[in-house]
């Protein structure tokens, strides 16, 4: 059962990143976009897409697979909108941030026969630049992409299981997690990160002004901290959204942290907490399966 053609539906960083990586990889199907005229023209040229059409509902006939890669939110949408109108032997999966409220509608749309319709996945990739410009045949290298399955789903069968060895093709480490447990482990392995990021680089700017080149003066460990504050709202509006309640949670268990520091600048419990800090580079990467 060859995938002879695929919509990605969005093509900006991840989906262009994901034309481009399956071309370079001879994928020998034809690779439909849909996004806005600009984007798509942009797309074209890059090689990341072979033809577009401006409308999901036209863009993804004849496709054996329809990539969602846009915001959670108009995911979300777009299941809705196409995913009825879909064939049953065309797979509707996603690239989303955020699994529990994608899922959520997937079931409410495909019903028992989501496991063989949708399969919610979410690729542990990007730059802090947002846009097709941006996109890298290379991106997926060696990241996560995470699966999040319904209960009974086997995501190695049939058009599922093909697409999952294109995506070990591209570079990418496939896993299979469920959907609530993803939410909570992204909200402290990515969410947190860029909402610590954002509030570092705002309070600078509110402590220095926004003409105060601190990125010169504080060296790499500053640039580093606040290269993701640069990332797009439009994208992470909707994250925040869709997982507020881990998010907040993380927040607040950081503040705790922050606050135990600020008591303790002159204590040995400073120390203590540098030991602890350094135990998370000694934890050892897990094994290839």
């Amino acid at each position: 059962m060859a995938i002879r053609q695929i919509t990605i539906v969005g093509n900006g960083l991840i989906g262009g990143s994901l034309g481009l990586a399956l071309k370079k990889h001879k994928f020998q199907g034809k690779i439909i976009g849909c996004d806005s005229a600009g984007v798509m023209d942009r797309a074209r040229n890059r090689g990341a897409i072979d033809e577009a059409i401006a409308l999901p509902g036209d863009a993804v006939r004849g496709s054996d697979v329809v990539i969602l890669a846009s915001p959670v939110g108009a995911i979300i949408d777009l299941i809705g909108s196409i995913g009825p109108g879909l064939p049953a032997k065309t797979l509707l999966t996603d690239v989303g941030s955020t699994k529990t409220e994608v899922l959520a509608k997937a079931k409410s749309v495909f019903g028992k026969a989501v496991g063989k319709r949708f399969l919610a996945g979410h690729p542990m990739a990007g730059k802090e630049q947002s846009g097709v410009d941006f996109a890298d045949p290379d991106l997926f290298q060696g990241a996560a992409w995470f699966f999040t399955p319904v209960h009974g789903q086997n995501i190695y069968s049939g058009m599922g299981g093909e697409f999952l060895e294109w995506i070990e093709k591209i570079g990418a480490r496939t896993g299979s997690i469920d959907a609530d447990e993803h939410d909570k482990l992204c909200a402290w392995i990515s969410h947190l990160p860029q909402m610590i990021s954002t509030a570092l680089a705002a309070t600078l700017v509110d402590e220095y002004g926004d003409e105060a080149p601190l990125l010169e003066a504080g060296g790499r460990a500053l640039r580093e901290m606040t290269r993701i504050s640069s990332s797009p709202y439009s994208m992470w509006r909707d994250i925040a959204i869709t997982n507020k309640k881990n998010i907040q949670d993380a927040l607040h268990k950081l503040e705790q942290r922050l606050a135990h520091l600020r008591e303790n600048l002159s204590t040995k419990e400073l120390a203590i907490e540098f030991e602890r800090a350094h135990h998370l580079r000694k934890i050892p990467p897990a094994k290839k399966k």
